[in-house]
C-alpha cells in the first residue's frame, strides 16, 4: 500500500531542536516529520545513531547472507515511541508493502520488505534505518511551534542522507542561515 504525502504545512520539513530544548528526548534534535494532519504528527530523529549497525538486525532477522556495504550503517534513534519498530527513510526510487510518499524526493516504510531488500543488497541507494518514532497529537506540535522549541526548514536529501550525524542539528540550522551558537537557549516571544 503506497500512502501518499499530504500538502500539510510540516509535512516534509525538518524540526530542528532550539538550543533550549530540556526533553531529553530532542535536545539537539532534527527530526524529520513525515506526516502532519489534522489528527497529529509523525516523525524519525535523523541525527541520533545507536551503537548499533544493520548487520545486527539482519543477523537478529536471520539473513545469511547481507550486502556489507549496507550491513555497515549504523541504525537510529528515530524517537522515543514504539521503540521496538523499525522505519526506514529512503529514496523515491522505491515502493514496498507499506511506504508512505513524504515528498517528492523522500519515502518512509515501516514494513520488513525493505529491509530484506536492502540486506539482499538491491535495496534504496540512500537508506536509512530507525528504531522508534516522534509523535504529537493533534494540535500539540503546532502548540510546540508557536512556544519556540522548533525551528523549521524544508527537508532535503542532502541533510538527510549525506550530512554527518553529528553535523545535522548546526548544518539544518545553517540552511535558514541561523547560527545555534548564537541563540540564547531562553525561549521569548518579540
Amino acid at each position: 500500500m503506497i500512502i501518499m504525502y499530504s500538502d500539510s504545512l510540516l509535512t516534509n520539513q525538518l524540526l530542528i531542536a532550539m538550543p533550549g530544548m530540556r526533553d531529553p528526548n530532542f535536545e539537539s534534535t532534527v527530526t524529520l516529520i513525515c506526516e502532519h494532519t489534522s489528527e497529529g504528527a509523525l516523525g524519525i530523529i535523523i541525527n541520533r545513531p545507536l551503537t548499533l549497525q544493520l548487520s545486527d538486525l539482519f543477523n537478529e532477522l536471520s539473513f545469511a547472507k547481507s550486502d556489507p556495504t549496507t550491513a555497515n550503517q549504523p541504525i537510529l534513534s528515530g524517537g522515543p515511541i514504539e521503540s521496538k519498530r523499525g522505519f526506514v527513510l529512503h529514496d523515491k526510487d522505491h515502493f514496498f508493502e507499506n511506504t508512505l510518499v513524504v515528498s517528492d524526493d523522500i519515502n518512509l516504510t515501516f514494513s520488513n520488505d525493505v529491509i530484506e531488500s536492502m540486506a539482499k543488497g538491491n535495496g534504496p541507494k540512500q537508506a536509512l534505518l530507525a528504531i522508534g518514532y516522534a509523535g504529537w497529537n493533534s494540535g500539540q506540535l503546532e502548540k510546540e511551534m508557536l512556544s519556540n522549541f522548533w525551528l523549521n526548514v524544508t527537508a532535503t536529501p542532502e541533510l538527510i542522507f549525506d550530512t554527518p550525524f553529528a553535523d545535522r542539528w548546526c548544518s539544518a540550522a545553517n540552511a535558514l542561515g541561523i547560527d545555534l551558537a548564537s541563540i540564547s537557549p531562553e525561549a521569548g516571544h518579540a
